[in-house]
This record gives structure tokens, C-alpha cells and sequence, in this order.
């Protein structure tokens, strides 16, 4: 994709705009988009996530946060929640889950020339290997004509939704029963390396746990529940030389068995996936609220959920 062709896109007024491009454009000229961005002064936006798809744009979105916000780091979040002191103005915190190796190869470039600090919530069990994340490759075994009795009658589109479903046993059978009837298997996805993960804290990337697997803990057993965050609790402190105290859920499924285990482990703070903005000083550290963004989201689109009028709208339309 050309530079020309890639502002165009960011800026929201690229040739073939979709429908979506264009509410997310009247979004962002709204008259309430002022108010939404007055109120998001006092509130903490932690920006998820997940790869660095599209370096360009994401490159333009760190440097609207540097022009328009004040981007924190993990451990300036961990020091207002423990001395009960609200975050400065238009805090920001940049995080990444699973740990996609882009973030090291794409995102962490311009996270560095931008001078903007993030986090990285790791799925521990996938490290030093090339297994994919279970959700890519399900997409891909669905794709080769896999099929499933859990999954009867669900398109191939929807197979990823309707296993984060599933009580977690029957969502690794499923994924078994895939991998058989598949016509090919799944491309492998080279991980993280152990030996990468201090080098992205070294640059200014803090490490969490983000589980062993990446089940939805909310559909595991409790002892699944505990074996799957302490084991990869004692493989991140091994890695870095250091416990881990932050903690992601996957798919952002809230556990109360996991929270009692992240509190037993020290774990100070907690992040969710709800498209929501929290307080300067979180109420609830261990369930920090977090604004869904993907490196490619248009300008328009980045700027209203910065304001926080886009999670508005998704709410109203029946989101989370």
C-alpha cells in the first residue's frame, strides 16, 4: 500500500469507503463528540490491542496519542492504584495481548521513535514454539472443510465465537475433531522467544500474564483456573527475573475464581476487554477497563473512542 493510499485510509476518505467508515466519520463530526472528549480528560484509557497488522497507521495513531494525550506507563498505573493517587489528566497506557510477535517486529519500532511506554500480556504456554493461537487455527481447520458435533449448523465464519462458548473441555475437543476432519492443517505461527520478552521490557514494554493457553477462564474448571495462571506466573518470573504483578484476562472474560488466585500471587493489577473507559484512579484494579482498537482502525474511528463516544454508541447498540 502506497503512503498516499495509507493517510487516505487513516484519515477516513479513502476510495471504496465502507458504511462503517462513513458512521465513524459522522461519529467523530458529532456535537457530541467535544463533550465526550472534555469528560475523557478524567478518565484512563488503556488502549488493547492485540497484533501491528498495519505499521503506517499505527505508527499515525501513537503519534496523535503523543500530540493529543499522555501516554503512562504500566508500572505509573500499579503506583496510582497503590498509593490511592488519581493518574494525571488524559492518561493512556498502550497494551498488547497474546503476544504476537509483530509487536516485537512491527509495533515496537514506532512505540520507540514515538517515545510511547506499553505493556504485553503474554500467553506463556505458546512461547519458544510455533503453535498457533487455538482461535487462528480453529479459523483456518473451519476454513479446510473441519467440522465438529459441537460446532453443527454453526457457519464457518462464527466457529471462533461459538467455541469461546463451550465449557472448555468441549471447546479442546472440538478443536481435536477439527484438526482430524480438516482437509489440511493450520500454518504453524512462529511465537515470542523467551530471550525477547527482556528485550521488549528492556525498550519500555512491561511483561504480564496473560494464562498458560488462553482459555476463557469463565469456562474452565477451578482447578484449570489456578494451574493455568500460576504456571505461567512461575514461567514469566523465570523468563524476566521478576514476578509478573499484571494480569489480562483472555477474550477478557472476568473470573472470580481467578481473581482470588491473582490476589494470592500479588497480582496488583487486572485488565478486561469491555470497550470501556475507567477512572483516573480505578476503583477496582484488578478489573481495569479496556478500549478495544486494532492497528489498522481508521482516524476517525481511533479519535472517537479516545473521546469514548464510540463505546457509548457500541453500548447503545447492544455491545458490552
Amino acid at each position: 500500500m502506497s503512503e498516499q493510499d495509507t493517510a487516505a485510509r487513516i484519515t477516513g476518505g479513502a476510495t471504496g469507503e465502507t458504511r462503517r467508515d462513513r458512521l465513524d466519520r459522522l461519529l467523530r463530526r458529532s456535537p457530541l463528540q467535544p463533550f465526550f472528549r472534555a469528560r475523557a480528560a478524567h478518565r484512563l484509557s488503556v488502549l488493547a490491542y492485540h497484533g501491528v497488522d498495519d505499521p503506517a497507521s499505527f505508527a499515525a495513531q501513537m503519534e496523535r496519542l503523543t500530540r493529543s494525550a499522555s501516554p503512562v506507563t504500566l508500572d505509573t498505573v500499579e503506583r496510582a492504584v497503590t498509593e490511592g493517587r488519581p493518574l494525571p489528566p488524559r492518561s493512556v497506557l498502550v497494551t498488547f495481548d497474546d503476544g504476537d510477535r509483530t509487536l516485537l517486529t512491527r509495533g515496537l519500532p514506532v512505540l520507540a521513535r514515538r517515545g510511547v511506554p506499553a505493556a504485553a500480556f503474554v500467553v506463556a504456554g505458546l512461547v519458544d514454539g510455533d503453535q498457533p493461537f487455538w482461535w487462528r487455527e480453529a479459523d483456518a481447520l473451519a476454513a479446510q472443510g473441519g467440522t465438529a458435533d459441537a460446532l453443527a449448523g454453526v457457519p464457518t465464519g462464527a466457529v471462533v465465537r461459538r467455541l469461546k462458548l463451550l465449557p472448555d473441555l468441549e471447546r479442546q475437543a472440538a478443536l481435536d475433531e477439527l484438526r482430524a476432519t480438516a482437509a489440511r492443517p493450520a500454518a504453524r505461527q512462529r511465537q515470542l522467544a523467551a530471550l525477547e520478552l527482556p528485550e521488549l521490557a528492556a525498550a519500555g514494554v512491561a511483561i504480564g500474564n496473560h494464562t498458560l493457553g488462553h482459555p476463557c477462564l469463565d469456562r474452565c474448571a477451578p482447578g484449570v483456573v489456578r494451574t493455568e495462571i500460576e504456571q505461567a506466573h512461575r514461567l514469566l518470573t523465570g523468563w524476566l527475573g521478576a514476578a509478573p504483578t499484571a494480569f489480562a484476562y483472555p477474550n477478557g472474560n472476568f473470573d472470580p475464581g481467578a481473581d482470588t488466585v491473582l490476589r494470592e500471587l500479588g497480582y496488583r493489577l487486572g485488565f478486561l476487554f469491555d470497550h470501556r473507559q475507567d477512572a483516573l484512579l480505578p476503583p477496582d484494579p484488578l478489573r481495569i477497563s479496556r478500549l478495544r482498537v486494532n492497528s489498522d482502525t481508521t482516524r476517525a474511528r481511533f479519535d472517537t473512542i479516545l473521546s469514548g463516544l464510540h463505546p457509548a454508541v457500541h453500548r447503545l447498540r447492544g455491545g458490552c
